[in-house]
């Protein structure tokens, strides 16, 4: 259903519920981003065990639920609402991002038991022989924008664990090098990246460019240039910058898409519908050299994320996209948390200690039985995909374990 109406909601206008009230006349107009949040409550510190003892339940899953052939993911679970997806491309990306994202938190996680070293070679042939493959699947889907960006981020992590096999290494940069091209031919005309073109059917696309996939495909290019020297298209990059400037609102959330521009107080633009978009778009706007996104600013973000944690919480699990509290959608969830630990990082050391015992914390606390992370049902590449993402967040908050 087209999508299921662009994602049911994310053009509509703003819900009632969860509405927050508009700024009031004669405020702090030289700073609109300062948030009157209250201190972070304290908490039980959060041990190393802890964090290693999830991080081990969430690899046996990895690895108990690898399909044969080295990917995670499949198409075989339906529920008569999932988003489009044309077969066999979509289902193709699907699985290229799902599989990235468990193949990094694998490694992240630093288990090298025998057993996980089998499932991260397992996974590397599969990329290197799959990746090459990854194109958009019709003129109207981009999904594999996920792909390609959550395929470089892993093959920068196996490039590190390859270190002393050169050849392995050369192989591994050759294949991210690819990626980059592919990011490169599917760049928007608008600048930015997104995974829709619902208008025109034209080979570079003119459609729905959005501010999370351009920082997604920012993170990965940043990362694939600092660990394997990637080559990368300074044009597209420049361009990718200014996108996410003009998607940023004067209290830092940042829109949806290119076309929210126009609708900027819509629910899903506001900063409860940014809780998951904006440590993306900043901490992708400062490895880049944008100093807009100061420290004060990422930090007012991060304390959102944990104090207003609720309003993507309620979204998770729903199988529903849009339909809860400033529209937000369950799939925002794991990948606003994953790119609030790049946030962290920017930060002072004395100011980082405290956000990993935070973002541990949470973490934690939405771990299934079987040791698995998910925030929406999409087909089934949501076990995979969150699962990568937690243990890549729980990885960074060992940092700060007492």
């Amino acid at each position: 259903m087209r999508a299921f109406m662009i994602l049911l909601g994310a053009l509509a206008p703003a819900v009632a519920l969860g509405e927050e009230p508009e700024p009031k006349a004669g405020g702090p107009a030289e700073k609109p981003w300062r948030s009157d949040l209250p201190p972070l409550p304290e908490i039980e510190p959060i041990t190393s065990a802890q964090i290693d003892a999830s991080i081990r339940r969430g690899a046996d899953f990895l690895i108990s639920s690898q399909n044969k052939n080295g990917s995670w993911g499949s198409a075989t679970m339906t529920k008569g609402l999932n988003i489009t997806a044309p077969i066999p491309g979509a289902h193709h990306a699907f699985r290229a991002g799902s599989t990235g994202l468990a193949l990094e938190g694998l490694l992240r996680s630093g288990d090298r038991r025998p057993e996980s070293v089998a499932a991260i070679e397992k996974a590397e042939a599969w990329f290197l022989k799959e990746l090459p493959r990854l194109r958009r699947g019709t003129v109207d889907t981009m999904y594999n924008i996920w792909g390609h960006s959550y395929g470089i981020k892993a093959l920068a992590e196996l490039y590190r664990y390859r270190e002393g096999d050169e050849a392995k290494r050369s192989a591994l940069k050759n294949l991210a090098q690819t990626q980059v091209q592919r990011l490169q031919r599917y760049e928007d005309v608008n600048g930015g990246w997104g995974y829709y073109d619902f208008d025109e059917a034209t080979q570079k696309p003119t459609g729905i460019p959005t501010s999370f996939t351009t920082a997604t495909v920012m993170m990965a290019l940043h990362k694939g240039r600092d660990v394997m020297n990637l080559e990368l298209p300074p044009k597209e990059v420049k361009r990718g910058i200014a996108f996410l400037q003009r998607q940023q609102t004067p209290d830092f959330a940042y829109v949806y898409s290119n076309g929210h521009r126009y609708r900027p107080r819509y629910s899903i633009n506001r900063p409860g519908g940014s809780l998951c978009r904006s440590p993306a778009c900043n901490v992708a706007r400062r490895v880049w050299g944008d100093p807009g996104p100061t420290d004060e600013i990422v930090k007012v973000w991060l304390d959102r994320l944990i104090l207003r944690n609720g309003w993507v919480d309620i979204a998770r699990k729903r199988p529903r996209p849009h339909s809860t509290h400033f529209a937000n959608s369950g799939y925002f969830y794991f990948y606003g948390h994953y790119y609030a630990m790049d946030c962290v990082a920017l930060l002072p050391q004395t100011d980082r200690s405290v956000y990993y015992q935070h973002y541990a914390k949470i973490m934690l606390s939405k771990q299934e039985k079987n040791g698995c992370w998910w925030d929406y049902p999409l087909y089934q590449y949501h076990y995979a995909y969150g699962t990568g993402y937690a243990l890549c967040v729980l990885s960074e908050c060992r940092k700060g374990a007492k």
